[in-house]
């Protein structure tokens, strides 16, 4: 029972299940059913639609198609009338251009330029498109006038703005790097800004545009001319300001030295100026005399003019220097950078032609002063040749780039100067030796010669150029002779090789001088006043080496120098000494013959001490007379020697006067003892003084 109820459950299970499946059956094909009505409903009308696309797309292309070629022609409608007023524009750019043209650019350049571009635009138009159109050589004709009147407006500006830099300015530049040392670095303002502006705008212009390098030749010639009245007006200055107490200097350099005394001041040469200040300083210790003549010219009474003319050569070198510099500088600005070196290479050379020009001169002169003798006159190379080897280096900086002629002139000048100055020397030295012994041209008091202070004053001036007289010297056969290195400047020892060949050089000369002295005081007849000469002159050797630099500079090469003079001085003291041989050997003891005292003396006797007596006393007056008028200006010496002598004639004449002074040899004893000892030494105190 229970099992039938259990299938029969299960049946009905089964039952409702397969209901319910056909249910979902009947469902799911309802839906497909629907869903095919609703496909073909879509199809159809896609269908409908594409048909109706193709109608309308029928209609509008031929529209679209229509519409697009309208805008096209529309396009190229404006581009023929955009065509057509470029075109038409060139044909008015004289018209509109023109009265501008006519009127220049002075005073409206952008403008001006504005206008040349344009008609430099409608030249090259017509020239591709209508070459032989008549508005072309119109356009041409305005064209060339307006870069005529840019050239011309160039060359105003630049004459009118262009003026030579005042010699205070120039003074201030190259006084700079001395008297502004803490000061920013000086510069020149050579033109206006604005003008400075306009002249690069139209040099800009001509070099793009009007491919026209004239303006270049009309820059360089205008600067030149400046460059070279700025250099002149600097020289004139000197020549108008210029005294022996200074250079003239920028009031503002002035003032700075008031307020700042540690910087140090630009030094001037003043070479003859000092050979004649040492020439009086000596006159005035006494050192000099009246001295005998000599065939070298002296160096007193030299005009200053001479002086200032050097000083100011030394100047416009430094000025040059910084005017190029500068020049430089501004070129840069208007010259286009490949023509930069050549257009300065030719706005340099007329200055620097004449500062080379005058520098031969110098050279010049000073070969002609060397043939007469004249060697005073050659030291003033020295400074300017100091001065150019110092400024070389600046020079060449300067210089750089341009032709190898511009270059070469400095150093041709130098080496002419170097040549010129070691002849200099070396005939200086040989007319030392072979200076002629005159009688009329001795001193008669023995007192310095004038071939002595000359030589000894030029020397002098060495000390103040020793590299450079080093230098001179190395060119000779003197740095062979000495086994020195013949170009110091290759050297890392070129000082000391300077002062070698200086000190080797300065030993040949005072060797020469005392050999030449040697021979002139032979000239004497008098062999005490011979003596004395060369005494005096062995002693204003030595003293004035002394009072310079001189004796550390012989002593490179001549250690014993100085005491070689000291000798020698002695030994002219001791000859000068044995003229007094004659005086005392009447009184000397070993001379006299023996007296018995107490014994009364023989006529013999009695006239052998008359004789002694009258002969010391005659010796005496004559030897006081004569050296009375002879001259050691050395107050040193003088005294020693009067004292060495007087101590000697003292003694003697004192112990011949205790033992003969009171002898009857005479009936008159005032006749024969006429002084006294202390009389003897006033006699002999006053030699070698006329005023006594």
């Amino acid at each position: 029972m229970f099992a039938t109820e259990e299938l029969s459950a299960r049946r009905r299970e089964i039952e409702d299940k397969l209901k319910q499946e056909e249910e979902n059956l009947s469902f799911i094909k309802e839906s497909l059913e629907k869903s095919d009505q609703l496909t073909k409903n879509m199809v159809s009308i896609l269908s409908s639609f594409e048909s109706r696309l193709m109608k309308l797309e029928n209609s509008i292309i031929p529209v679209h198609k229509q519409t697009e070629n309208l805008q096209r022609l529309q396009e190229n409608v404006e581009k023929t009338l955009s065509c057509l007023d470029h075109v038409i524009s060139y044909y008015h750019v004289a018209k509109d251009t023109e009265k501008i043209i006519k009127e220049g650019p002075t005073g409206r350049l952008e403008e001006y330029l504005n206008c040349m571009d344009k008609i430099q635009k409608a030249v090259e138009y017509f020239q591709d498109n209508n070459p032989d159109s008549p508005e072309l050589n119109r356009v041409k004709s305005l064209f060339e006038r307006g870069k005529e009147s840019l050239e011309s407006e160039f060359r105003s500006l630049m004459t009118r703005h262009t003026k030579p830099v005042p010699p205070i300015l120039i003074l201030d530049l190259i006084s700079g790097d001395d008297e502004m040392e803490t000061q920013e670095e000086m510069s020149l303002e050579h033109l206006p800004e604005s003008v400075l502006h306009d002249i690069i705008r139209i040099s800009g212009w001509l070099v793009k545009n009007g491919r026209n390098q004239d303006f270049m030749t009309v820059y360089f010639q205008i600067r030149s001319v400046q460059l070279d009245r700025s250099i002149k007006g600097l020289k004139d200055h000197f020549r108008k300001n210029s005294s022996s107490t200074g250079v003239p200097y920028s009031p503002a350099i002035q003032n700075k030295r008031k307020d700042t005394p540690t910087k140090k001041p630009i030094k001037r040469p003043g070479t003859i100026r000092k050979a004649q200040n040492l020439l009086k300083q000596y006159s005035q210790h006494g050192l000099d005399g009246k001295k005998g003549a000599s065939n070298l010219i002296p160096m007193e009474g030299r005009d200053d003019v001479f002086d200032i003319e050097i000083d100011a050569y030394i100047h416009c070198i430094s000025a040059f220097v910084k005017l190029a510099q500068s020049e430089y500088q501004l070129l840069t600005e208007i010259v286009p950078e490949h023509h930069q070196k050549k257009t300065f290479d030719s706005l340099i050379q007329e200055s620097l032609d004449n500062l080379i020009m005058e520098g031969d001169n110098i050279v010049s002169a000073a070969r002609k002063a060397i043939i007469r003798h004249d060697y005073s006159a050659v030291l003033t190379i020295f400074p300017i040749l100091k001065h150019l080897k110092q400024m070389k280096p600046e020079f060449d900086q300067v210089l750089q780039g341009t032709a190898a002629g511009t270059k070469n002139k400095l150093p041709g000048l130098i080496t002419s100067m170097e040549t010129t100055g070691a002849k200099a020397l070396e005939e200086f030295a040989d007319n030392i030796k072979n200076d002629p012994d005159k009688e009329y041209n001795m001193p008669k008091d023995g007192t310095v010669h004038e071939l002595t202070s000359n030589a000894i004053l030029f020397l002098q001036q060495l000390l103040d150029f020793q590299e450079t007289a080093g230098a001179m010297l190395a060119s000779q056969v003197l740095g062979d002779t000495y086994n020195i290195p013949l170009d110091p400047r290759a050297s890392i020892y070129s000082s000391e090789v300077s002062r070698r060949l200086l000190s080797t050089y300065i030993c040949k000369v005072l060797g020469n001088l005392q050999l030449n002295l040697l021979s002139k005081s032979k000239v004497y007849e008098d062999p005490a006043l011979s003596a004395i000469f060369l005494h005096n002159n062995y002693n204003y050797i030595l003293k004035s080496l002394e009072k310079s630099e001189l004796i550390q500079l012989v002593a490179v090469t001549q250690k014993t120098a100085e005491r070689s003079y000291r000798e020698l001085i002695e030994q002219q003291i001791q000859t000068y000494q044995r003229s007094w041989l004659k005086v005392t050997d009447y009184i000397l003891e070993r001379n006299l013959p023996v007296f018995q005292p107490g014994v009364k003396l023989k006529d013999k006797e009695r006239q052998v001490i008359k004789e002694r007596f009258k002969g010391f006393n005659d010796g005496l007056e004559e030897l006081c007379k004569i050296q009375k008028a002879w001259a050691i200006p050395d107050m040193e010496q003088r005294d020693k020697i009067r004292q060495a002598q007087k101590t000697i004639v003292k003694e003697t004449y004192g112990a011949f006067l205790n033992r003969f002074g009171n002898v009857p040899f005479t009936k008159n004893p005032e006749k024969y003892i006429k002084y006294q000892v202390d009389q003897v030494g006033e006699m002999i105190e006053k030699l070698f003084d006329t005023s006594a």
